[in-house]
């Protein structure tokens, strides 16, 4: 896993309109990157109706949100539209930007084995620093957690130019 303290990788993927999204866009604020399985399935579902549900409070905190899977763009339009998700639902279809993020590999479900997402979310502060770390999440509670965290936190550093 990437540490606190370690530069986020950078990434551009495109959300569910197809638009591009780096995570350098949001260097002038908080950026929590969740990374989740699949679309559509109960738990992402869970996960994502409660970052969406939570959207105001992030934002009380100057904080905004993405989720990534590997996903094609089709797929998280309609999750997206299903659900009226008014955040970021990004593509990485390839794996790659889930792999440099610790968040991707081989997986076992039902007794067969194939590579995936991992439920693991990180939070970026303004200055390109990771701030926080969370493995292996659960759908059901992780929300209140990074907000709880958010909220008692200290304000973020500057950028540096």
């Amino acid at each position: 896993m990437l540490d606190v303290g370690d530069s986020a990788p950078e990434f551009e993927l495109p959300n569910q309109h197809g638009d591009l999204v780096r995570r350098s866009d949001f260097s002038d604020r908080r950026l929590v990157v969740y990374f989740y399985p699949r679309a559509d399935t109960d738990g992402c579902t869970t996960e994502a109706r409660a970052f969406d549900d939570a959207l105001e409070r992030f934002g009380e905190c100057d904080t905004a949100v993405v989720g990534i899977s590997d996903d094609p763009v089709e797929d998280l339009e309609s999750f997206a539209g299903k659900y009226d998700l008014e955040f970021d639902l990004l593509s990485d279809e390839d794996g790659e930007v889930a792999t440099i993020y610790d968040s991707y590999g081989e997986k076992r479900m039902f007794g067969n084995t194939f590579d995936g997402v991992f439920r693991n979310t990180y939070v970026v502060g303004p200055d390109g620093r990771i701030e926080a770390v969370y493995e292996g999440v659960n759908p059901d509670d992780h929300v209140e957690e990074v907000l709880s965290d958010l909220e008692t936190r200290p304000d973020p550093p500057e950028p540096t130019s």
